[in-house]
């Protein structure tokens, strides 16, 4: 019998399956609960909103999308995103899956803590995005009944994660500052690195070697 949770069904083909082992081998049971979170509150923003996607290529975008902050996946001079949208355009284009399909994937994960731009792509970078605002900031919470949020919650628990996913995402960066220039990451590191100093676009204008 299929996973059914809040009406969602959970995909289980033998790549689906593959693709949950290869996540749930290298992240830790936080990051784990919220990327399969994030694929159930996509879904669910995606059938409100009316869009149609591929609930298989959604499923497997949705559990990839952290796979830069861990050990095995990152790397030491890209964004925690681009890392993980390598992973997943290798591993949809080793399974048989189109380019096309593997490089809208690839920039679902690339764009998924990128503000307001996802919105109007295509569904599969629009639903990776919601379903993480969803559960990070809690964008749209209120569009769930309590009662869907619950169920979601009980197979997929969230205990202490408003800290925990702060702290996974500041573990995966300390030894990439530079990566987040610009991007929203470079709040978290604010919060959680003494002594860091963002990036500051308007010095990087001023102190170009242009002469004017």
């Amino acid at each position: 019998m299929p996973e059914i949770i809040a009406g969602i069904t959970i995909p289980d083909s033998a790549v689906a399956r593959e693709a949950t082992e290869l996540v749930r081998d290298v992240e830790s049971d936080l990051l784990y609960h919220h990327s399969r979170r994030v694929f159930v509150f996509g879904s669910l923003r995606g059938h409100a909103l009316g869009r149609g996607f591929d609930d298989e290529l959604l499923y497997i975008s949705a559990i990839f999308h952290d796979l830069g902050l861990t050990e095995k996946y990152r790397s030491d001079d890209l964004r925690f995103e681009i890392d993980a949208a390598n992973v997943v355009r290798d591993f949809l284009t080793g399974h048989g899956y189109s380019q096309h399909d593997a490089e809208e994937a690839w920039a679902s994960i690339a764009l998924h803590t990128t503000p307001m731009v996802p919105l109007h792509m295509s569904p599969l970078v629009e639903l990776v995005t919601r379903g993480v605002e969803l559960d990070v900031m809690g964008v749209d919470y209120h569009e769930l009944t309590d009662a869907q949020r619950e169920e979601i919650t009980s197979v997929h628990p969230r205990p202490r994660f408003k800290e925990g996913i702060i702290e996974s995402f500041a573990q995966g960066l300390f030894h990439r500052p530079q990566t987040t220039f610009g991007n929203v990451k470079a709040d978290v590191l604010a919060d959680q690195m003494p002594g860091f100093e963002r990036g500051n676009f308007v010095d990087e204008i001023r102190g170009s070697d242009w002469p004017e």
